[in-house]
Formats: structure tokens, C-alpha cells, sequence
């Protein structure tokens, strides 16, 4: 094992270009769901709703993309100091998922709040997307393999 600054500076070089690499895909995919359509609602003034937003959205993908990614950095992950799965890698896959979750809902209800209904073209919507996956895969590959390797 190399020194503690050298695998933090690699883990947050690796964890850098796993965040542009999602945010790429997810933001491609997201394209599709959203291209032809003329506006979208980034939030809409009500907690409630049947509306669907990029906020909305983007609670669930950056939920599940949390889960996903600790799966995969647990598991792609080549170490003589890893931890067994049961109960480590299971409980930090949902610290990850609930954490991304309640950053996700905090930062949505601000903007519904201080904003209410917005509306945003479907580029933005995408750009939007692109930097919450970018954001959530980045920091969860970070916070697994930094809690995996110490």
C-alpha cells in the first residue's frame, strides 16, 4: 500500500473521473427522456404533486445511483484490507443511498420553497441531471473507497 496522501490523492483523481464519466451517461440518458418536449418543471410549488420535475427525478437517481455505485466500488475494489460484505459494504450502501437521498430532498424543497414553480428548458434539465449524477458518483466513490481502505 502506498502512502495515506497518495491513495487519498488517487482515490480523489479516481472518484473525479468516475463523477464525469456519470455525469456523461446520465446526462445522454436523461436526453432521451427528455428531448422533444418543450419545458419542464425544475420544481413545482407544492410538496404534493402529480407533475413530474428534474428535482423529482433526480431525488431517485441520485438515490439509487448512490446504491449502485457501492455495490460496484465494494466490488471492483482490489484490496488485502477490504472488509467482508456482510455487514460493512451492506451498511455503507445504505448510509450512501439515505445520505444522497436526504442531501437530494434538502437541496429540492430549498429551491421549491425559495422559488416555487420553475420551468427550464430540456438542455438545462439535462445539464442539471448530468451534474447531480456527476456530484453523487464522484463524492460516493470517494466516501466507499476511503471507508473501505481505512
Amino acid at each position: 500500500m502506498t502512502t495515506n496522501a497518495t491513495t487519498n490523492a488517487d482515490l480523489l483523481k479516481g472518484a473525479l473521473m468516475s463523477g464525469l464519466i456519470n455525469a456523461i451517461i446520465n446526462g445522454i440518458i436523461n436526453w432521451f427522456q427528455v428531448r422533444g418536449k418543450t419545458e419542464l418543471y425544475l420544481t413545482v410549488d407544492a410538496i404534493t404533486n402529480t407533475a413530474h420535475t428534474v428535482l423529482g427525478g433526480a431525488v431517485m437517481l441520485a438515490t439509487s445511483l448512490a446504491a449502485i455505485l457501492t455495490l460496484i466500488s465494494y466490488f471492483t475494489l482490489k484490496s488485502d484490507y477490504k472488509p467482508p460484505f456482510y455487514p460493512k459494504a451492506l451498511l455503507l450502501t445504505l448510509r450512501n443511498a439515505f445520505f444522497a437521498f436526504g442531501v437530494m430532498v434538502t437541496f429540492s424543497i430549498i429551491i421549491q420553497r425559495t422559488a416555487g414553480s420553475v420551468l427550464v428548458s430540456p438542455l438545462t434539465a439535462v445539464i442539471i441531471v448530468g451534474i447531480v449524477a456527476g456530484v453523487v458518483a464522484a463524492t460516493v466513490d470517494y466516501m466507499t473507497k476511503t471507508e473501505l481502505l481505512s
